[in-house]
């Protein structure tokens, strides 16, 4: 019998063998940040025992569950970049399968932008505060306190640690949370973190649409490349600077969703290469047969 031979086709990756695990490592970064939406889900609805005890109006959900809505729509917003850039042939992404694609990255769009406006009032949150009179938490015993602990991150306010507080203490406004001065600042800073690093990645996307659009129309030039080269790497840094800070700060949650989102990104801008590879190889398989 003879044997059959198996013809590798000519990929950016330089075989199908190594594309193949491209794809594989791909689909679990992605199912990884599935998991990710299930977890923000559950600090946030533990935070809430602590902050908006007695309910929650529909204008202030979104500063409640922003990091869950955010991240739920970042994961649908790169399943639709995964089958633009990846899936999806060229010639499919016409019509009413366009029209859809379009419509549902605009309500991720929508959600992500809420997202941006909740981070942005969790931030004002914490700068409205109030200093309190007392210097001991442990007279505020037997009252209903919370304590910051950390962004998004309460205990209830007990003799285990009303001790260790400060002599320098705030209440949130609306709320009754109490931090020192040090757990604030530390609360604050994460805060403006979150803040920056939603924009940057609204940023990022503004870009990779660009880039797609140019694509699929035949317009992404060698110089526009260039221009986005330098403007993602802006980008990209600043979201590094995030995931570092996160990382030392010891907020393992926001530090491992960051640093599977920046991967995830790797992924999609490896698509767009192999996507451009694919076009530049079919031209030109094109141009030999017209001259043949």
């Amino acid at each position: 019998m003879e044997a059959k031979q198996m013809v590798e086709r000519e990929t950016f990756f330089g075989s199908d063998r190594r594309y193949r695990l491209f794809t594989a490592v791909k689909y679990f970064t992605y199912a990884l940040l599935c998991v990710n939406v299930y977890l923000f889900l559950q600090e946030e609805l533990s935070a809430l025992q602590h902050t908006f005890t007695h309910g929650v109006a529909p204008a202030q959900l979104i500063q409640v569950f922003a990091a869950t809505i955010d991240t739920a729509a970042w994961v649908v917003l790169l399943l639709l970049f995964e089958l633009e850039t990846s899936v999806l042939d060229d010639s499919r992404i016409r019509g009413g399968v366009r029209l859809s694609l379009h419509g549902i990255r605009g309500v991720c769009y929508v959600a992500i932008v809420y997202a941006f406006t909740g981070y942005y009032a969790e931030l004002v949150t914490l700068y409205q505060n109030s200093a309190l009179a007392t210097g001991d938490a442990c007279s505020l015993l037997g009252q209903p306190w919370s304590v910051l602990v950390d962004l998004d991150e309460y205990v209830p306010l007990d003799a285990g640690n009303c001790a260790g507080l400060g002599a320098e203490l705030y209440r949130i406004d609306g709320f009754d949370i109490l931090a020192d001065a040090g757990q604030l600042f530390d609360a604050q800073l994460l805060a403006w973190t979150d803040l920056i690093n939603s924009g940057a990645w609204i940023l990022v996307v503004v870009v990779l649409e660009i880039e797609v659009r140019m694509q699929l129309r035949g317009g992404l030039s060698e110089r526009a490349m260039q221009v986005n080269k330098y403007v993602k790497f802006a980008l990209y840094f600043t979201l590094f600077a995030a995931a570092a800070y996160w990382g030392v700060a010891g907020d393992f949650l926001d530090f491992w969703d960051a640093a599977l989102w920046l991967f995830a990104f790797i992924f999609i801008e490896l698509n767009v290469f192999e996507w451009q590879y694919e076009t530049r190889v079919g031209e030109g398989v094109e141009g030999a047969s017209a001259t043949a």
